[in-house]
């Protein structure tokens, strides 16, 4: 159902991808909000930008609609008076259930208003204090008029609006830059690889669209490394065109092996079938509607002259659209085990020395859909870190069609079942028969409940504070009133504090609570110092850091972090904090971002999915943040607790996690821990030219100390931006 405002002044003209909407009667110049909402599923893959062309007496304008949640909207504004206005590269918007149009008008200092607001947004997102924000602003208006500024402030508005269209482009320019090679560049490639393995490309089909299936047939025949084998099976098809198509290839060129399946067996035993005929020393596999990138083999054999030779290896990966544009980069991290049982992030391309394959039984059956998932879960569990490799190149596109999961992760509601009990046999097989496995937060994922010992480990939660007793006494509350884990102890770090009403404070609460204690530090602030002094006072097996001016959520968070914690391969385990907004403030910390670190996704929006929903999945990082940390007090001894001597303030949360990964543990964060932490209240801004002069001592030390690692986080990925935290595609930098 397609509807426009009732009191409207336009009528609404639908055609292929285009809405027009015209005038009944003359529309002045002006402001104007143009609202479309709708309801059902639409495809944004398909055209991520929905444009509006307006026509007026002036020169049309082409303006980006950006698709949100469940509505596009844009503010615009019309200099002379509008003849037409049209919905362009609307394909998206097919497939929802009923659209409603509404356009009206806007004064012009509400116009303002909202796109102040919207820049304002964009620079917090970067970093930008509101003043500078207000002053960049009045510097404006006193330079270039209200007109003037009016003008460079709608700019930087569309600079907000067309972000995602921004990103459209600027993967096109991605692709352009990183993606050609010579002739010349290839055949030294070729010239110069010592180990040149056949590797066998699986392919199974069945009732195949024979345009896409010719499509990737063609990508394999293309690639410029040419030592493979394309092994199709197909899976007791009825079309006489696939068959004579794939006795075409058979007879084209020696390469192509193909097996006709006489029952229909699913995707599974299709595959398997695929798998009996390949002889090359890797397979890897391509589904009969999408495409290798022509140097995907080539890249791969380039990979496999590394040493230890490796025998997982996988790549990133993109979608192609209706109209043949490639979109939706997914720039993956390095090997993250905890990420594959809450995701199957690996996908495509996915290249396993064919032995292995053989040695786990291939794909199992029973598995349909996840059966991607539980192959390389039963492949990995086998292998060193050392042998698993990342490519981080796009090698293999999705092709996105009507049912396809590129499209829409609930394309295949099986999907989510098998994978659960993928995920439940990995860890049946590695005797975890007490782990359990249900349905994540999103389609296709997935969360792991990891069991706590019995008897349940006392932690100790290290809270330092100077008077500050607004912040304080919440945090003590909410820890006391909203914490189902037990047992726990407080112990109160109390750095100096001269407010009577906070010793007054210290008396009572350890009065009330015999599981509190308030330890004295009268040394000048050393953050690292101070927790350091903690944990040698510390009566609990595991250590939990936390900042005075953290504020508990939901009563399971630390029930969650104590469930990883124990695990005895992970160390540090961070949560998800949010600011008082309800906008992210961490979700785990990327190294590099503005030289050090910075944190993943800060500013998204609470219930907003991530980086390929990343902000909703347990993973492994690089480090978390120490406002809310827990680890096993033995792992934090073992590394000598917190850098006391260079790091006082700033960065000691990021040098202990560093030190732990380097003395072999994984590092987690979860986001079924969830706490407000109100950033920074407690300690004032440091922008104080001491405070400066500090921080640039310790951005020096974590540098000459980390620099090597801080250039290339394993949990992030080099073709992501790090002037930014928002998983943006690194292109100028």
């Amino acid at each position: 159902m397609i509807s426009i405002n009732a009191s409207s002044n336009w009528h609404l003209e639908c055609g292929q991808g285009v809405y027009r909407l015209k005038p009944r009667k003359p529309q002045k110049k002006g402001w104007f909000v143009l609202d479309i909402s709708y309801t059902g599923n639409i495809s944004p893959l398909v055209n991520p930008v929905v444009k509006l062309f307006l026509v007026t007496g002036e020169p049309a304008q082409t303006l980006p609609l950006i698709i949100h949640a469940d509505r596009l909207r844009v503010i615009f504004l019309a200099p002379e008076p509008l003849t037409l206005l049209e919905v362009q590269q609307a394909d998206a918007l097919q497939t929802a259930a009923s659209l409603r149009f509404r356009l009206y008008r806007r004064a012009e200092f509400v116009a303002l208003a909202s796109m102040m607001w919207a820049v304002s947004r964009r620079d917090a997102r970067k970093g930008i204090s509101s003043i500078r924000v207000y002053a960049k602003s009045r510097a404006r208006y006193k330079k270039h008029g209200f007109s003037g500024y009016l003008t460079r402030l709608f700019k930087e508005y569309y600079l907000v609006d067309t972000h995602r269209l921004e990103e459209a482009d600027i993967y096109q320019s991605y692709i352009a830059k990183t993606e050609h090679r010579s002739q010349d560049s290839i055949q030294s490639t070729l010239t110069s690889l010592g180990y040149q393995p056949v590797i066998s490309v699986i392919m199974a089909t069945w009732q195949s669209d024979l345009r896409w299936l010719d499509a990737a047939i063609q990508s394999v025949l293309q690639q410029s490394y040419p030592y493979w084998q394309l092994c199709i099976a197909d899976d007791a098809s009825e079309q006489k065109k696939l068959i004579e198509l794939l006795n075409h290839y058979k007879k084209k060129d020696s390469r192509i092996r193909v097996t006709f399946r006489y029952e229909n067996g699913h995707i599974s035993a299709a595959q398997n079938s695929g798998l009996l005929l390949a002889t090359g020393a890797y397979v890897t596999f391509l589904d009969h509607d999408d495409l290798l990138a022509p140097n995907a083999l080539l890249a791969v054999a380039e990979a496999l002259q590394q040493q230890p030779r490796p025998l997982f290896l996988y790549s990133d990966e993109d979608k192609i659209d209706g109209t043949g544009r490639r979109v939706n980069p997914h720039f993956k991290s390095d090997w993250n085990p905890d990420l594959l049982c809450a995701q199957n992030y690996i996908t495509h391309l996915m290249v396993v020395e064919r032995a292995m394959v053989e040695s786990v039984g291939g794909f199992r059956v029973g598995v349909e859909g996840s059966q991607d998932h539980d192959l390389a879960l039963r492949v990995t569990e086998k292998l060193p870190p050392a042998l698993i490799h990342h490519i981080p190149q796009v090698l293999y596109h999705w092709r996105i069609t009507e049912n396809s999961t590129a499209l829409h992760a609930d394309a295949k509601n099986y999907t989510s079942s098998a994978g659960v009990a993928a995920i439940e046999e990995h860890f049946k097989r590695k005797n975890q028969d007490d782990v359990m496995v249900q349905p994540g937060l999103l389609p296709n994922t997935y969360r792991v409940l990891h069991p706590i010992p019995k008897p349940a480990p006392l932690v100790t939660l290290l809270i330092p504070t100077r008077d500050r007793l607004d912040m304080l006494k919440p945090c003590i509350s909410s820890i006391i009133e909203k914490t189902s884990y037990k047992p726990y102890e407080i112990i109160i770090l109390d750095n100096g504090s001269n407010e009577p009403q906070t010793h007054l404070f210290f008396a009572e609460i350890q009065a009330q609570h015999e599981h509190i204690r308030v330890l004295s530090y009268d040394k000048p602030f050393n953050y690292s110092a101070i927790n350091n002094f903690g944990v040698a006072h510390a009566q609990g097996t595991i250590i939990g850091l936390i900042n005075n001016d953290i504020e508990v959520i939901q009563s399971g968070w630390l029930t969650e972090l104590v469930s990883h914690a124990v695990r005895p391969e992970i160390g540090c385990v961070g949560a998800k904090l949010y600011f008082d907004d309800g906008s992210i403030q961490h979700a785990g910390v990327i190294l590099g971002i503005g030289g050090v670190a910075g944190h993943a996704h800060k500013y998204f929006a609470r219930d907003a999915h991530g980086y390929f929903s990343r902000l909703q999945l347990v993973q492994n990082l690089s480090a978390v943040t120490g406002a809310c940390l827990l680890v096993r007090k033995e792992v934090f001894e073992q590394v000598g607790g917190l850098e006391e001597d260079h790091l006082t303030v700033a960065f000691n949360d990021i040098d202990l996690c560093l030190k732990v990964r380097e003395a072999g543990y994984r590092n987690l964060w979860t986001p079924h821990a969830e706490l407000y932490h109100h950033e920074s209240k407690s300690r004032g801004r440091d922008d104080a030219p001491e405070k400066q002069a500090r921080f640039q001592r310790e951005v020096a030390w974590m540098i000459a100390r980390w620099g090597a690692q801080l250039n290339s986080d394993p949990y992030y990925n080099p073709n992501l931006t790090l002037q930014h935290e928002d998983f943006s595609i690194r292109l100028h930098e």
